[in-house]
């Protein structure tokens, strides 16, 4: 039994994006584990396991544009079946 089930990734784009403050907001505000957010102020790469990916989705679109989003059920996954 995995943690966190969903495997979510996507990227942001938009103006003056920190990928510190990004990262800080995820560790505070999330419950996760398997943080990624790296980029530049115009694009960051989010990749986050959580139970709760409409949260990461909701705030990584109050940031900029989202898209290229891909949430994938790793315990699905884990049982052989299409994630």
């Amino acid at each position: 039994m995995l943690e966190f089930r969903y495997d979510t990734q996507l990227l942001i784009e938009g103006e003056n994006l920190d990928e510190d403050e990004i990262n800080d907001y995820f560790v505070n505000h999330f419950k996760g584990d398997c943080l990624l957010a790296v980029g530049d102020e115009e694009l960051i790469k989010i990749h986050f396991h959580t139970n709760e990916p409409w949260k990461a989705l909701e705030y990584c679109a109050s940031l900029g544009e989202i898209y290229d989003i891909v949430i994938e059920d790793m315990d699905r996954q884990s049982r052989g079946l299409k994630g």
